[in-house]
């Protein structure tokens, strides 16, 4: 992809309203400084000072987070948080954002807000250290109350919206958003509205979903596919296009630092290498980054292979913003581009 098409491409970003439905969660870091150690009187234990916290949208909100700095015109989260204190930074994190609106996000006093607690030690001139994260999850199932204005939001903005993304990442089925009786809403929605770009994403794999585009790791391919894990990159593709004609939709399958591999039930597949390595990277967030440049570059009319190209930029830039779950701006990914192009030149 040249500069121009590129530049083609992103000037349709502006018009485009995408749903996210799934699970959101608060990132919350706290930053700790190892030079204000202490041992604690009472316990002996020694004591983390954490000298600033800081929190941002976590979870589906990572996906979230790169559509806002790809400059789309309206994000709508679709999910919920408790009515908890970690439920009012999520919130307040979300109004925050631009272009986001919260009419279809659920405060509840049902659930506990998804709160991943990220205890990271900084020292000067060496890259984050992060301990032991600390979580909060719901372990029971999502109320039926709940899941009903999950349904209900889904239902008004398939009419309203140019894409959903769908991300389950929760451990339990149906403790969730994307729950068994959402995706049954989902699968009405297909047939309902079958121009609609849908894409999915799961951390417990993809197959109870139904026909929509399909976002996975290697693994998670073979899980659903029922073979044995394969590393050889024409088998991948292989495996991919066998599953985007059978589904009737796209496929795309990341392979780590190998790239990514899409497909289209035609039976038109690429593969897309990952960019090289410029430094220290933390991969998290990196698969999210994917999801939203993937779903915006479609959106846009993108061609497959393009949709593959930025998204390996976008992840490119994100696994090296070190200490948080990063973004990639349309002029980040430009810069990328540029720099990338002119060495292949």
């Amino acid at each position: 992809m040249n500069v121009e098409r590129f530049d083609a491409l992103t000037a349709g970003y502006s018009k485009l309203r995408v749903a996210v439905i799934g699970d959101f969660c608060l990132d919350r870091y706290l930053e700790i400084d190892p030079g204000r150690k202490e041992t604690s009187i009472e316990t002996g234990l020694p004591v983390h000072n954490v000298v600033n916290v800081r929190s941002q949208p976590g979870g589906a909100g990572t996906i979230l987070n790169n559509l806002v700095a790809l400059g789309l015109r309206e994000i709508i989260p679709v999910g919920f948080c408790g009515e908890d204190g970690e439920g009012w930074e999520l919130r307040r994190a979300l109004q925050a954002k631009h272009g986001v609106q919260l009419d279809h996000f659920v405060p509840t006093f049902q659930r506990r807000t998804f709160t991943y607690t990220k205890p990271l030690i900084l020292e000067p001139r060496k890259p984050p250290v992060e301990l032991n994260r600390l979580d909060i999850k719901n372990w029971t199932p999502t109320p039926p109350s709940v899941v009903e204005c999950l349904q209900q939001a889904a239902w008004y903005l398939a009419g309203h919206v140019d894409a959903f993304i769908l991300l389950d990442q929760v451990d339990m089925a149906n403790t969730g958003v994307v729950s068994g009786k959402v995706l049954e809403m989902i699968d009405r929605i297909t047939r309902e509205f079958p121009g609609l770009l849908i894409v999915a994403d799961s951390r417990r794999g993809l197959r109870s979903f139904p026909k929509v585009t399909f976002k996975m790791n290697n693994a998670e391919l073979a899980r659903l596919t029922r073979a044995r894990a394969i590393t050889d990159l024409a088998k991948i593709q292989k495996q991919a296009v066998g599953l985007s004609c059978k589904q009737g939709r796209r496929v795309f399958v990341t392979i780590a630092e190998r790239g990514i591999v899409g497909a289209d039930p035609g039976g038109e597949v690429h593969h897309v290498p990952a960019l090289p390595v410029r430094g220290e990277i933390d991969v998290v967030g990196a698969g999210d980054a994917v999801t939203a440049n993937l779903t915006t570059a479609i959106a846009a009319g993108a061609t497959l292979r393009e949709c593959l190209e930025l998204a390996m930029l976008g992840a490119s830039i994100v696994i090296h913003q070190l200490g948080t779950t990063g973004t990639a701006s349309v002029p980040d990914l430009r810069a990328l581009l540029k720099k990338t192009s002119a060495k292949d030149g």
